[in-house]
């Protein structure tokens, strides 16, 4: 048939994008951290050991019963505590574990996320975009609950300004989500992307919209990542280049051509030594 060969030909085109695709993602997502992990040494892990250290110190004190007020005190946020008592127990609610999530197989991600992180962004640009991805989490479920039901389904009811808001999945979520994007890598992105809108579906609660959140403003950081704001006022005074001078041909001195000023010049070769014609 006539179309089996263009047919063949896009299936050859898809694998081979599909090919290149996968191999960039692998020297960018694992290749190059671990390049980095073998020049930097385990420095490189300090921000991936000291959260799972915080997750499993945080877990180990709840489970008493004067610890776990301690806990709750440090770092649970809830939507109805005051504003300024959230944004004061946020980073350390990032290291108080969720109570409906099993606590190793969050540190397993916890320590790989922040460890991927850690070695391609840095330590600063890594604890911003966890802090600000968990922050933009707890901002926007307050805002939720705030509106109350309906609102198209963005609304919350206010019985969940009651539920605990804790654990580091939202940063987690959030940093998956900023490689994907800055290093280009849809296998992480959609794997990260995609959990968050089944889990969201299939169990409609808060975190979940929090998670939502996180990822979307991950994007958002990950695409601005490098740019610069530019104002037009300031092109406007910015002074036009000066373009270089174009090199001509090279001219000689041309002699006066006023009589007076030409005897001059002739009594000066004829003092210097030089032949008058």
């Amino acid at each position: 048939m006539a179309g089996e060969p263009g047919a063949w030909s896009l299936l050859v085109r898809a694998a081979r994008f599909t090919g290149r695709t996968l191999r960039g993602e692998w020297h960018a997502v694992v290749v190059d951290p671990v390049r980095r992990l073998a020049h930097r040494g385990l420095s490189g892990l300090l921000l991936a050991s000291v959260a799972a250290f915080g997750v499993i110190f945080f877990h180990d004190l709840a489970q008493h019963p004067a610890g776990a007020t301690w806990v709750r005190r440090l770092g649970g946020v809830t939507a109805d505590l005051p504003l300024w008592l959230s944004l004061l127990r946020t980073p350390v609610s990032l290291y108080v574990p969720a109570l409906d999530l099993p606590v190793w197989a969050g540190i397993t991600q916890l320590f790989l996320a922040f460890a991927l992180a850690e070695l391609v962004l840095g330590r600063a640009r890594t604890l911003a975009i966890a802090y600000v991805t968990t922050l933009a989490g707890t901002l926007t479920a307050r805002l939720m609950i705030a509106l109350g039901p309906g609102w198209w389904g963005f609304g919350l009811a206010a019985e969940c300004g009651t539920v605990l808001d804790t654990g580091p999945s939202a940063a987690v979520v959030g940093l998956f989500t900023y490689l994907a994007v800055v290093r280009r890598a849809p296998v992480v992105f959609t794997l990260t992307g995609g959990s968050m809108v089944w889990e969201s579906i299939a169990v409609p609660n808060l975190a979940g919209r929090e998670h939502l959140v996180a990822v979307s403003a991950a994007i958002v950081l990950g695409l601005l990542r490098g740019r610069r704001l530019r104002l037009p006022y300031a092109r406007e005074n910015r002074p036009a280049p000066v373009p270089p001078p174009v090199p001509g041909p090279r001219t000689s001195a041309v002699l006066p051509t006023d009589p007076t000023r030409a005897r001059q010049c002739d009594g000066f070769r004829t003092s210097t030594g030089a032949r008058t014609p």
